[in-house]
């Protein structure tokens, strides 16, 4: 199992510049893999792509770039040119969004996001493998009068989707390569979304899925002051149904209950119950929230449980 984090560097002067420094730190300390969210900022892929380059030791992901407000000719054209520049070590990420940054943002309807979904995905895929589409959905129209192929990310882009929900899990094992679940325990892992999203992939005739965790989690002797901006800093995701229920069926009750925080032993035998819960891999994010010191203390854990 490999672990990795998410790296956030939304309060320094410079974005990209303190995140290479941090992605050199995260690979240091012995980390796989850096993940960059997605949100009205920063160009994930961009960052991605300039972190890659700088740090070869790292994996570099997208976890996650909702489908509203994006085409698949576009996010194949950010994906593609970050694989070529990290040769071959991007990973994109895609989430359905939020009801709340859709339509409050883009002023877009958010109106049935898992078939949007499937047409973005079978989309892409066309694109980032062949660097063609030839593609009319009922939401979405994809076609390559010239070519969409970018040389040196000729081996394609592995697809992941921040999926939790049941017709979104079917969805990801039928046509994506993996998923990216936020704020799901084990128990919710292994229950039901491991099962299904395998389920699904089998019944599709593809490969089992790669189960990316997000765990948001950091190492601290000072458990109840850093559970109470975790509390805080996690109460957005309590208003979104699907994460609401996720919550639930990890058996919290507020998003703070599958926290991970604690002391080293505590944080490592919880990456032990992600990985027996089917996690092919972990990514902690929120490793800054008791800071520097407490966030380097949890990468040299971590870097010390990658395999």
């Amino acid at each position: 199992m490999t672990v990795g984090v998410a790296l956030n560097a939304t309060e320094s002067d410079n974005q990209i510049d303190a995140t290479v420094r941090l992605a050199e730190e995260a690979a240091a300390a012995g980390l796989r893999s850096a993940w960059f969210g997605q949100t009205f900022g920063a160009d994930s892929p961009q960052l991605a792509a300039i972190v890659g380059r700088e740090v070869p030791a790292l994996q570099v992901g997208t976890s996650a770039i909702p489908v509203f407000g994006r085409h698949p000719l576009t996010v194949a054209s950010q994906a593609l040119t970050a694989q070529a520049a990290t040769h071959g070590r991007y990973h994109l990420g895609l989430a359905l969004g939020t009801k709340l940054l859709t339509e409050g943002g883009y002023g877009i309807p958010f109106e049935r996001p898992v078939a949007r979904l499937r047409e973005f995905l079978t989309a892409l895929r066309q694109l980032t493998e062949t660097g063609t589409a030839d593609f009319e959905g009922e939401l979405l129209t994809a076609h390559t009068p010239v070519p969409a192929r970018v040389p040196g990310a000729d081996a394609g882009v592995p697809l992941l989707v921040a999926a939790m929900g049941p017709r979104a899990l079917r969805a990801s094992g039928e046509l994506a390569d993996g998923i990216l679940p936020y704020l799901a325990g084990p128990r919710a892992l292994a229950e039901h979304i491991v099962p299904a999203v395998t389920a699904a992939a089998e019944a599709a005739g593809r490969p089992a899925p790669r189960i990316v965790a997000l765990v948001h989690g950091v190492v601290t002797d000072d458990v109840d002051a850093v559970r109470e901006r975790a509390t805080d800093a996690l109460a957005f995701y309590e208003q979104i149904p699907s994460y609401a229920r996720v919550i639930e069926l990890s058996g919290g009750t507020r998003a703070v209950d599958v926290a991970v925080i604690g002391d080293e032993r505590t944080v490592s035998a919880e990456v032990r119950r992600y990985r027996d819960a089917g996690a092919t891999e972990v990514v902690f994010s929120g490793t800054e929230i008791a800071g520097d010191a407490d966030r380097r203390r949890t990468w040299d854990l971590l870097g010390g449980l990658a395999d």
